[in-house]
């Protein structure tokens, strides 16, 4: 993906124009990292990523992430960190609009595989922005 361009991009448009719900889409790469727009609603699953930690930023709506022991709950502009290891089950009541940001080995729902499991390749597609 590494390419160079001299345009900005907006995290919130482009997670907009996505059509499919909790398909998570790369928009730029960052080291070892890969930065990913989503929309959500609805439930995920519960899982874990065993060697990598998952940085969530609300670009629209409300978010609540469950966990073992609790639940954070995530308002627009708000940023949450999924320390490695710990089971979580992201949840949104209404669509959502994220921002992701995980290193570029993390598996899409880590340690389990779900119909809404969606492959690196997958996550990688070109977003069409001129809907």
């Amino acid at each position: 993906m590494s390419t160079t361009t001299s345009t900005a991009t907006s995290p919130r448009q482009i997670a907009a124009s996505l059509t499919e719900f909790w398909s998570p889409r790369v928009i730029a790469e960052v080291d070892d990292n890969y930065v990913k727009v989503a929309k959500v609603h609805g439930s995920l699953a519960w899982h874990a990523h065993d060697h990598e930690d998952e940085l969530f930023l609300i670009l629209k709506g409300r978010l609540r992430i469950e966990l073992e022991d609790g639940a954070v709950d995530l308002n627009e502009g708000d940023v949450y960190v999924v320390p490695k290891g710990v089971r979580h089950n992201p949840v949104a009541e209404e669509e959502c609009l994220l921002m992701l940001i995980e290193k570029k080995s993390t598996l899409h729902t880590g340690d389990v595989v779900t119909d809404k499991t969606r492959s690196l390749d997958e996550q990688l597609r070109p977003v069409d922005t001129h809907n």
